[in-house]
């Protein structure tokens, strides 16, 4: 046994805790801005041609998108329609989690081309795979050593971009983030920055009646989890930070099975649309302390088994909560009593908190468990946990409380 590293641990557990109670409690300093511009509602793309000038007066476009569904619903066909005055060079493909090498053959046909604008029209993927294409368009080394953090290594300068949205879920149409995967090496890896912002994105609601429910219900939980990544943590004094993360969580609980069963209904589709914008454009993380490590864990899930990326989320927060019980509970309580309405003791509140939320995905035929999924789950926790280990994530969570055994016993439980 490492005394030393289980010294290290307990001790940061102590300091963690105290911090949390002592101090991360107050709003926190925070400085924010999106500069995204959202045009929000139905019949809205023939503005495209003019928020396109607005941001450049030459007119060689690289439109990239993933499957063949914008082909088949005839929206490929009417924004072409609207791109007469510009050379369009299409390029699709993008996967459901994009793959780095698939990018860098769009990254290469841009250069070929020499596009100075790029509008992505697809969901959180193909959005996530074109802010990797801006930055890696100027990037002279390998563009992989920049997703490493490799030392030097970053994107300095990004072509513009911006976005027609067809699944609501990311938020990625709104922030500056992206996440890409590659598949030869069973790893997907995180970037963003500035540059990374959408100029403009159109956010069409109606677009939800042409999606499978599959889609739905993962852009429902990633909304969910989204939220909750940055309000389960403990109770802040960012009393509008709470109360908005806890109306988005209500608004999805009211709105989710509806919306299954009538993906049409504008209400719901907007209302779910705009959930999903409004979790991870920035506005929730102000003045609050978050924990991302659900999201840190599933992400290693979707590397190896390719599972789609709301369900690990769904698979590893229930376990994550259990496991971080104590240092959540009053959280749990506060989430528990505001957004599920639970009564009994904090306890009782905290833990049937919890079991709610996991009924609600399961309730969308989300499943729950890495063994739903596939039947290979031999060594995944070790390998997980060494892989926190390698990249030196040590203490992770609100309190920096979360360790590698930790992350272990989670994905144990979550088999």
């Amino acid at each position: 046994m490492n005394w030393g590293f289980l010294f290290y641990t307990k001790l940061n557990n102590i300091l963690s805790f105290v911090r949390g109670f002592l101090y991360f409690r107050y709003m926190q300093n925070f400085e924010v801005i999106n500069p995204t511009r959202i045009v929000f509602g139905k019949d809205q793309l023939g503005r495209l041609p003019e928020l396109i000038h607005t941001i450049s007066d030459k007119k060689r476009i690289l439109l990239a998108y993933g499957g063949g569904s914008i082909k088949s619903t005839g929206l490929l066909h009417k924004i072409l329609s609207y791109l007469t005055d510009f050379e369009v060079i299409q390029f699709g493909g993008i996967e459901a989690n994009p793959q780095f090498t698939t990018l860098m053959k769009g990254v290469q046909l841009a250069q070929q081309n020499e596009v100075d604008f790029i509008l992505a029209v697809g969901g959180g993927s193909v959005i996530d795979g074109v802010k990797f294409m801006t930055g890696a368009y100027f990037y002279k080394g390998d563009s992989w050593d920049v997703l490493l953090r490799k030392d030097s290594c970053e994107f300095k300068k990004a072509l513009p971009f911006g976005t027609i949205l067809t699944i609501p879920a990311t938020g990625s149409e709104a922030n500056s983030g992206a996440v890409i995967s590659r598949e030869e090496l069973k790893e997907k890896r995180t970037m963003g920055g500035p540059l990374f912002f959408p100029k403009f994105s159109f956010c069409d609601p109606t677009v939800v009646a042409t999606l499978p429910k599959r889609q739905i219900a993962n852009g429902i939980v990633d909304a969910f989890m989204h939220t909750l990544e940055q309000y389960l943590t403990f109770p802040s004094d960012n009393m509008l930070q709470e109360r908005q993360a806890e109306g988005i969580l209500q608004t999805l609980i009211e709105i989710g099975p509806e919306v299954m069963e009538q993906p049409s209904n504008y209400k719901l589709a907007s209302n779910l649309m705009w959930c999903a914008t409004h979790a991870l454009n920035g506005n929730l993380r102000c003045g609050v302390i978050t924990d991302w490590t659900t999201h840190m864990i599933g992400h290693e899930l979707t590397a190896i088994y390719g599972i789609d990326h709301a369900r690990t989320l769904a698979i590893v927060a229930p376990r994550l909560y259990q496991n971080q019980f104590e240092n959540k509970k009053e959280k749990l309580v506060q989430y528990g009593k505001r957004v599920w309405n639970l009564n009994g003791t904090t306890n009782e509140i905290a833990q049937a908190a919890i079991e709610r939320t996991e009924a609600f995905f399961q309730s969308l035929g989300i499943q729950t468990k890495i063994a739903d999924y596939s039947a290979d789950t031999d060594h995944i926790a070790a390998i997980i946990k060494s892989r926190f280990i390698e990249r030196g994530w040590l203490a992770m969570g609100e309190r920096q409380a979360i360790t590698p055994q930790d992350v272990e016993e989670i994905v144990i439980n979550s088999i």
